[in-house]
């Protein structure tokens, strides 16, 4: 079983504009996080919760159906938790830390 890191809840700056949206699949392909699934020849949003905001499928869509403002949010939390050693915190409100409010 995959274990998927989530950051919290209905925050994530991921959005999806279905009617730009022409099935390619690229996004599924790149996303580290199984954001994405193909349905009846579409892209949904299967587990936007588990977005980081990489900005990896934003990058490689086409038609530009995906927006993301990569870096402040849930990935900068995880970088910086990847390399502190510690949980995964954006360090809001902390003087010298990485500032994702």
């Amino acid at each position: 079983m995959e274990v998927k890191h989530k950051y919290l809840s209905g925050v994530t700056t991921l959005s999806l504009d279905t009617d730009q949206c022409v099935g390619c699949g690229f996004c599924e392909n790149v996303c580290p996080h199984g954001v994405f699934e193909m349905g009846k020849g579409q892209i949904y949003l299967a587990d936007q919760d588990a977005c980081i905001e990489c900005g990896a499928c934003a990058l490689n869509c086409p038609t530009q159906a995906l927006s993301v403002n990569p870096g402040t949010g849930c990935a900068a939390a995880f970088i910086f938790g990847w390399l502190t050693g510690s949980e995964p915190s954006c360090g809001c409100g902390t003087t010298g830390t990485v500032n994702c409010c």
